[in-house]
């Protein structure tokens, strides 16, 4: 049987460690058993990169490894650009095998999986949705999740195009997807999530063409969260799920918003994993939430409920994404009373068009 704990600590600057170094050190957590690190992080790549960085070397001495073996074993995604009430901050996963009897109760439960190494004309193809399909369908098997209605968000790390990518493809004789870095960024991200849709029988093999890819917006996952970063070179899969091989104290739902002000789609997610209330959220069922997960999607309309917006034709429309995950921030925030929310935006295959996918993680009765 598997126990999973959930620890989620703020970060005072992209370099902050502190506080998951205090809890090694005072014995709460083992660094042995850290299994994923999912971080709100501020700033753009790079300093997402110097995050790593610094959970690595902080890791490296606690468990006297090198930075590559740290790296290899804890698969950390780093979200960057945060905005307006949104707190930088961490989740740390920890997993650890009990003697304990199988109950028909499920809990709290992670499958991790890398894919081999695309190479740069793969990224945003058919061949990253397979890739993705078969990560989740292995880390379903490891998490002991063998019901997909049990799933309830998918994280993928994947990579993007870069000038020495294009470059590597070009030498082969290869075309990529786009030498527009950001579309070649959003085709990877599609094709992630619709991997994740794939492996969990949200759209069917013949849906998936290269054509299709951010293309089809009929196509979608319910829980999928992407992101893409210059810094992979592979996809990092993390599935969480409830299973009946975990005694974690924890248990995860889900819900989907169809659009910014649908607060009822929020609603759902939290009930969904467990809490009880009627309109507005207690006290004493907000102490119970370990973590909250939104990939935000408001960035893809330029309108909500008939109303235009200037998301996408204002000076700041290069910032939408920053804006989407800070407007949804503030609402499901005022909601639970917290802005430690991780917010990832991305609206390519992940949920119909315009909408908020909730993933919480609370304490169970």
């Amino acid at each position: 049987m598997k126990d999973v704990n959930v620890f989620r600590l703020p970060m005072a600057g992209p370099d902050d460690v502190s506080e998951l170094a205090k809890l090694i050190e005072n014995g709460t957590v083992d660094p042995k058993e850290i299994c994923a690190i999912i971080a709100q992080t501020e700033g753009d790549g790079y300093a997402r990169g110097y995050s790593a960085l610094n959970f690595e070397l902080m890791l490296s001495e606690k468990m006297n490894r090198t930075r590559k073996e740290v790296s290899d074993q804890i698969p950390m995604l780093m979200i960057g650009l945060t905005g307006g009430l949104m707190s930088p901050h961490y989740t740390v996963f920890t997993r650890k095998e009990v003697e304990a009897v199988e109950t028909t109760e499920k809990r709290l439960s992670l499958g991790i999986q890398l894919t081999r190494v695309l190479l740069p004309e793969e990224y945003g193809t058919r061949t990253q949705v397979l890739l993705v399909a078969e990560a989740v369908k292995n880390a379903m098997v490891e998490a002991g999740i063998e019901d997909v209605s049990d799933v309830h968000c998918v994280e993928v790390k994947c990579p993007n195009l870069t000038a020495a990518r294009v470059a590597d493809a070009v030498s082969r004789g290869k075309k990529v997807v786009s030498t527009n870095f950001a579309d070649a960024g959003a085709k990877s991200k599609g094709a992630s999530a619709l991997g994740v849709a794939l492996a969990l029988g949200e759209i069917s093999d013949e849906d998936v063409t290269d054509a299709a890819i951010c293309s089809n917006w009929n196509l979608y996952s319910k829980v999928a969260s992407t992101s893409a970063g210059n810094e992979q070179v592979a996809c990092k899969v993390i599935v969480m799920g409830n299973s009946k091989t975990s005694v974690s104290k924890y248990k995860i739902g889900s819900g989907v918003m169809k659009d910014t002000l649908d607060v009822d789609g929020a609603k759902t997610a939290f009930k969904s994993a467990g809490l009880v209330f009627d309109e507005v959220i207690p006290q004493d069922q907000r102490d119970r939430i370990a973590t909250v997960f939104i990939n935000a999607g408001a960035d893809a309309m330029g309108s909500i409920r008939g109303r235009r917006t200037t998301m996408k034709s204002d000076f700041l429309a290069g910032y939408k994404g920053i804006i989407a995950k800070a407007v949804i921030n503030a609402i499901v925030g005022a909601m639970i009373g917290d802005t430690m929310i991780l917010a990832s935006a991305g609206f390519e295959h992940q949920g119909p068009l315009g909408s908020n996918l909730v993933a919480a993680i609370v304490k169970a009765d």
